[in-house]
């Protein structure tokens, strides 16, 4: 089904298998090929808010690309699409516009109007306003069991609040819709959760 979707964007398949491959590393639990298919599927379904939809998806493929729960991951990310992509036909525009949306989900933070970005954002947040966030906290925990307790409850605070404080999670009226009340409901009862914890 991923290599469909890769084959769709019509460029070459080695590459595309190379990065089903890094998305099937053993050391993800929640960052894994599911997580990179709810993005895609969330891609799709904004779709018509996007400028350039193609792009917004390639951005998906390559978000979390590196991922070793480091704080550059998304740096890291977006550096192996500039490096990969050329070599695969994409222009000097294409390349900056895909690393530029990968380093977006660093932060979630976008600029007005930037209309690919709020698409990225959104697919990539979709999680908080699901039914299966519970399920997806516990397995980023599993990608921090390096982390101690004390320091992850800590951290995890801190994204949390950081999350709340953006005006609106969603950017897109269909993600707002969808999922902006059941994703604060969500955030709220987590760091409750941590917060009493600390």
């Amino acid at each position: 089904m991923l290599l469909s979707r890769w084959a769709s964007l019509g460029l070459d398949e080695a590459l595309g298998q190379a990065l089903v491959a890094r998305w099937s590393e053993p050391h993800r639990r929640y960052h894994d090929l599911a997580h990179l298919e709810a993005v895609l599927s969330g891609v799709d379904l904004l779709a018509e808010h996007a400028t350039d939809p193609n792009l917004v998806r390639l951005a998906a493929w390559y978000h979390d690309a590196v991922y070793q729960g480091a704080p550059d991951d998304e740096e890291q990310s977006a550096l192996l699409a500039e490096a990969e992509l050329p070599g695969v036909g994409l222009g000097a525009r294409e390349v900056a516009e895909v690393a530029r949306l990968v380093r977006l989900t660093a932060g979630h933070r976008t600029a007005s109007g930037d209309r690919n970005g709020e698409v990225l954002c959104d697919a990539d947040l979709a999680i908080l306003g699901s039914a299966r966030y519970w399920a997806y906290v516990d397995a980023v925990r599993e990608e921090y069991r390096h982390v101690p307790d004390d320091a992850f409850r800590v951290g995890r605070a801190a994204v949390l609040r950081n999350l709340l404080a953006l005006p609106s999670l969603y950017r897109t009226p269909l993600a707002q819709e969808r999922w902006e009340v059941l994703a604060r409901k969500n955030l709220v009862a987590e760091l409750e959760a941590r917060v009493t914890l600390l």
